[in-house]
Protein backbone atom coordinates (compact mmCIF):
# COMPACT_ATOMS: atom_id res chain seq x y z
CA UNK A 1 0.00 0.00 0.00
CA UNK A 2 1.34 3.45 -0.92
CA UNK A 3 0.56 6.15 1.63
CA UNK A 4 1.32 9.70 0.52
CA UNK A 5 1.64 12.52 3.05
CA UNK A 6 2.11 16.18 2.25
CA UNK A 7 5.33 17.89 3.36
CA UNK A 8 4.63 21.02 5.38
CA UNK A 9 2.28 19.32 7.84
CA UNK A 10 3.00 20.53 11.39
CA UNK A 11 2.02 19.57 14.93
CA UNK A 12 2.67 21.34 18.21
CA UNK A 13 2.55 19.48 21.51
CA UNK A 14 3.07 20.71 25.06
CA UNK A 15 4.70 18.73 27.85
CA UNK A 16 5.43 19.49 31.50
CA UNK A 17 8.93 18.42 32.54
CA UNK A 18 8.46 15.83 35.29
CA UNK A 19 11.07 14.56 37.72
CA UNK A 20 11.27 11.34 35.71
CA UNK A 21 12.23 13.43 32.64
CA UNK A 22 15.26 14.89 34.43
CA UNK A 23 18.85 14.06 33.61
CA UNK A 24 19.47 13.10 37.23
CA UNK A 25 16.55 10.64 37.30
CA UNK A 26 17.43 9.04 33.94
CA UNK A 27 21.16 8.90 34.68
CA UNK A 28 22.15 10.96 31.66
CA UNK A 29 23.48 13.73 33.93
CA UNK A 30 23.59 14.87 37.53
CA UNK A 31 21.17 17.81 37.57
CA UNK A 32 17.38 18.13 37.75
CA UNK A 33 16.78 19.60 34.31
CA UNK A 34 15.12 18.21 31.18
CA UNK A 35 17.31 15.37 29.95
CA UNK A 36 18.29 15.00 26.33
CA UNK A 37 16.70 11.51 26.13
CA UNK A 38 13.38 12.85 27.46
CA UNK A 39 13.44 15.81 25.06
CA UNK A 40 14.09 13.41 22.17
CA UNK A 41 11.20 11.20 23.28
CA UNK A 42 8.91 14.25 23.29
CA UNK A 43 10.10 15.14 19.78
CA UNK A 44 9.57 11.60 18.51
CA UNK A 45 6.12 11.42 20.05
CA UNK A 46 5.07 14.74 18.49
CA UNK A 47 6.27 13.59 15.05
CA UNK A 48 4.39 10.29 15.51
CA UNK A 49 1.21 12.12 16.50
CA UNK A 50 1.53 14.43 13.48
CA UNK A 51 0.94 11.59 11.02
CA UNK A 52 -0.92 9.02 13.14
CA UNK A 53 -4.44 10.07 12.13
CA UNK A 54 -3.45 10.27 8.45
CA UNK A 55 -2.58 6.57 8.26
CA UNK A 56 -4.92 3.58 7.87
CA UNK A 57 -5.80 1.97 11.22
CA UNK A 58 -3.46 -0.99 10.70
CA UNK A 59 -0.43 1.25 10.08
CA UNK A 60 1.85 3.25 12.35
CA UNK A 61 5.31 4.79 12.23
CA UNK A 62 8.49 3.71 13.98
CA UNK A 63 11.43 5.95 14.79
CA UNK A 64 14.71 5.02 13.11
CA UNK A 65 17.05 8.00 13.45
CA UNK A 66 17.54 11.20 15.43
CA UNK A 67 20.03 14.02 14.91
CA UNK A 68 19.26 16.41 17.75
CA UNK A 69 21.07 19.31 19.41
CA UNK A 70 20.11 20.12 23.01
CA UNK A 71 20.75 23.86 23.11
CA UNK A 72 19.70 24.98 26.59
CA UNK A 73 18.36 23.59 29.89
CA UNK A 74 14.81 23.67 31.21
CA UNK A 75 13.91 22.93 34.85
CA UNK A 76 11.56 20.32 36.23
CA UNK A 77 8.08 21.87 36.14
CA UNK A 78 8.71 23.82 32.94
CA UNK A 79 6.13 23.75 30.13
CA UNK A 80 7.91 22.63 26.96
CA UNK A 81 6.53 23.22 23.47
CA UNK A 82 7.56 20.78 20.75
CA UNK A 83 7.00 21.53 17.06
CA UNK A 84 7.32 18.79 14.43
CA UNK A 85 7.14 19.46 10.69
CA UNK A 86 7.12 16.82 7.97
CA UNK A 87 9.73 18.06 5.52
CA UNK A 88 10.19 15.07 3.21
CA UNK A 89 8.75 11.68 2.30
CA UNK A 90 10.56 8.98 0.32
CA UNK A 91 8.23 5.98 -0.03
CA UNK A 92 7.78 4.77 3.57
CA UNK A 93 10.52 7.01 5.03
CA UNK A 94 9.42 10.29 6.65
CA UNK A 95 11.80 13.09 7.64
CA UNK A 96 10.76 15.63 10.27
CA UNK A 97 12.25 18.90 11.47
CA UNK A 98 11.74 19.07 15.23
CA UNK A 99 12.17 21.95 17.67
CA UNK A 100 11.75 22.35 21.42
CA UNK A 101 10.98 25.62 23.25
CA UNK A 102 10.78 26.70 26.87
CA UNK A 103 8.96 30.03 27.02
CA UNK A 104 10.35 31.89 23.98
CA UNK A 105 13.77 30.23 24.03
CA UNK A 106 14.65 27.43 21.63
CA UNK A 107 16.15 24.63 23.73
CA UNK A 108 16.45 21.89 21.11
CA UNK A 109 16.37 21.30 17.39
CA UNK A 110 17.16 18.70 14.80
CA UNK A 111 15.92 16.05 12.42
CA UNK A 112 13.98 12.87 13.10
CA UNK A 113 13.35 9.98 10.72
CA UNK A 114 10.42 7.56 10.93
CA UNK A 115 9.16 4.74 8.72
CA UNK A 116 5.56 3.85 7.93
CA UNK A 117 4.92 0.20 8.80
CA UNK A 118 2.04 -2.22 8.89
CA UNK A 119 1.68 -2.98 12.62
CA UNK A 120 1.07 -6.72 12.30
CA UNK A 121 3.78 -7.33 9.68
CA UNK A 122 6.25 -5.36 11.82
CA UNK A 123 5.40 -7.37 14.96
CA UNK A 124 5.53 -10.65 13.02
CA UNK A 125 9.11 -9.87 11.93
CA UNK A 126 10.07 -9.25 15.55
CA UNK A 127 8.40 -12.47 16.72
CA UNK A 128 10.06 -14.47 13.92
CA UNK A 129 13.49 -13.25 15.07
CA UNK A 130 12.80 -14.29 18.66
CA UNK A 131 11.79 -17.85 17.74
Amino acid sequence: MIIKLDPGLTKTSEYIVKNEDSAKFLGSGDVNVLSTPAMIAMMENTARLLVEDKLPADYTTVGTKVDISHLAPAPVGAKIKIIAELIKQENRKLLFKVEAYWKDKKIGEGLHERYIVNKQKFLNKVIDKIQ
